[in-house]
Formats: C-alpha cells, sequence, structure tokens
C-alpha cells in the first residue's frame, strides 16, 4: 500500500481505501454486521488506514461497525464519518450549528469515542457553503475536542471552490471517475494551491466502469440504481454519475478497447483516479470481503498511457460530456 498525504490535516492515508455505504450488503439489503466486520478487518490488514462512513448510513450502524473494528486493531486508522443528511426535508432552513453539533456528538456514541478524525458536512445544499455560522459551529467543536478536522462532501465543483473560503475546511469529497471529468479540470488544481486534501467517491459510477452490466443487468427495488436514476431519492449525479445508463453502457465498450488484457475495466477506473496527483484517496465500496483486495490492487497497476489518458479524454468528451459536464 501507498500512502498519500491528506491535504491541512497531515494525515497520511492509504491512497485506495474504504467506503462504506454497503459495507453491510448489497444496496438495500438489511445491514449484516459480520459482513461488514468482515470487509473492514479484511481492508485494514491490507494496509487500508482511512475509512469513510456516515451516521445515515444504515441509521448509525455502519458507523458502529467501523468504530468496533478499528478499536481491535493496533494499526492506527482515522475514522471520517459525516453529519446532515438526517435533516428531513433537507433543505437550508433545516441547517443550524445546534443540530449539526446535536449530530456529531449522536456519533460519537454511536463510535463510542471521543474525537472524530475527520467530519464531513453530507451533500448539503448549495446555500449552506454562504453561511459563515454553519462552519464557525464546528470550530467550536474543535475547540471542544470532539473533532480534529472538518471537511466537505459535495455535489458540484461550485460548492467545492465556495467551501475552500472557510480556512478550516480541511479536506473535500467529490465524484470523479472516467465519467466526470470537470473536477480534474476545474478543481484540483485549486485545491493543491489551498492544501485541501480530494476524496474520491464513486469512483466505478455505481457499477458502469466495473464494465460488467449490460441492458440486462436488473436492481433490486431498494437498490439506488433502480429508484434514482432520474434524481427522484437524492441528488441524481450521485448513481451512474449521472449518466444515462445505455449511453454509459455504450461508453463502456469504447473503453475496453483502450485496456485490452486480463485487468478488469474496474481496476483500471481506479488506477485512473490515482493518476491525478491531487488526489489523497480513492474510496470505492465493497459489498464483500473480496472484493477489498482488488480494488487495492488496482493501485500496483502501471501507469496508464498519454494514449489511454487521451482515450478516456476521448470517450467523455463524445459521450458523456453533452449531457454530465455543465450539471455536477
Amino acid at each position: 500500500m501507498k500512502y498519500r498525504v491528506l491535504g491541512k490535516t497531515d494525515f497520511k492515508v492509504s491512497e485506495v481505501s474504504l467506503g462504506t455505504w454497503q459495507v453491510g450488503g448489497r444496496w438495500g439489503e438489511p445491514f449484516n454486521e459480520q459482513n461488514a466486520e468482515s470487509i473492514i478487518n479484511k481492508a485494514i490488514d491490507a494496509g487500508v488506514n482511512f475509512i469513510d462512513t456516515a451516521d445515515v448510513y444504515s441509521d448509525g450502524d455502519s458507523e458502529a461497525a467501523v468504530a468496533k473494528v478499528v478499536k481491535n486493531h493496533t494499526e492506527h486508522v482515522y475514522i471520517a464519518t459525516k453529519c446532515g443528511r438526517q435533516i428531513q426535508p433537507h433543505t437550508p432552513e433545516g441547517y443550524t450549528p445546534e443540530r449539526l453539533t446535536a449530530y456529531v456528538e449522536e456519533s460519537l456514541r454511536n463510535m463510542k469515542r471521543d474525537t472524530i478524525d475527520l467530519i464531513q458536512l453530507h451533500c448539503p445544499p448549495t446555500e449552506i457553503y454562504r453561511r459563515p455560522e454553519i462552519f464557525e459551529a464546528f470550530e467550536r467543536l474543535k475547540e471542544q475536542g470532539k473533532i480534529l478536522h472538518l471537511g466537505v462532501s459535495v455535489e458540484m465543483v461550485e460548492e467545492a471552490l465556495m467551501a475552500m473560503q472557510y480556512p478550516n475546511v480541511t479536506t473535500v469529497q467529490i465524484i470523479y471517475n472516467m465519467f466526470r471529468l470537470k473536477p480534474g479540470e476545474e478543481f484540483f488544481a485549486k485545491a493543491k494551491e489551498n492544501n485541501v486534501g480530494i476524496i474520491v467517491r464513486v469512483p466505478l459510477a455505481s457499477g458502469l466502469l466495473t464494465g460488467k452490466m449490460s441492458q440486462q443487468t436488473s436492481f433490486g427495488p431498494e437498490d439506488h440504481r433502480n429508484f434514482n436514476r432520474n434524481g427522484e431519492a437524492f441528488d441524481k449525479g450521485e448513481t451512474f454519475s449521472g449518466v444515462n445508463f445505455d449511453l454509459g453502457l455504450e461508453a463502456v465498450e469504447e473503453l475496453k478497447k483502450l485496456f485490452p488484457g486480463q485487468e478488469p475495466l474496474a481496476s483500471w477506473a481506479i488506477r485512473w483516479v490515482l493518476m491525478a496527483e491531487e488526489v489523497s484517496t480513492v474510496i470505492p465500496g465493497a459489498s464483500r470481503p473480496e472484493q477489498i483486495i482488488s480494488n487495492i490492487q488496482a493501485a500496483e497497476l502501471p501507469a496508464l498511457s498519454a494514449e489511454q489518458m487521451q482515450g478516456v479524454q476521448e470517450v467523455y468528451d463524445k459521450y458523456i460530456r453533452p449531457s454530465v459536464h455543465a450539471s455536477w
């Protein structure tokens, strides 16, 4: 495992880490604590030292499972969690310093910890980035020793840029993959200038970039890839990175031609993310322990050639850019 510095936090984190949205099983399935612990243990044993969770992942069960496993390891593992998505309806009016403070304290109870390494605002409405009192609330939590650092998870590049006006924002979590190139074009250089760590989520575009999906692929009724394709439940860009499924399948077939050989497209998609030196860590999820190993091994692939990098750009420009680029 190789490690990179996570911006102003100065944490040295595994370049391939773990996102825990579906760590207790497949999307929409009941939380399976045994499965979650197996996945987290496998990740730490393989050198992962940064795990991302959230209070709304399985109603706090994910936070509890992560903290429980980490406590039983001698290795130092950083835990990042998120807050704000409990607010329903999810509108700017629901965001108050008092409510966010209560969520942080609830996460501490879930994890049986005194301090959170990194707390992140969980994709708040754009208006929240214009409210300094929200960000000041986390300074008070830091002074109280309840958090070490503040970050944000964003939907749009615009929000990432707005967040950096606050000096206490140390990290930005953002979607970046072969179907979402805009962050690399408009945000990464500015993040580097501000020493803001970049956490990349959804590197496989909700599975599209595994190269294993087809027109016959079906999803369970509680799987967001079934019910959120047009943003019915939350931001459309979270599901397949906002890409039309049929169009995405066409683009994937073009991408496969760039990476002939035994390695699956998923591995090359993760390796592609790591080609950006500004990226601190990428956090693919896993619903089975064996997926951890394949995710980590992706980092060991050789660097993409200039021709492959250009090929990814051309596929994006032809198939994806017209419908996605302006939105996120």
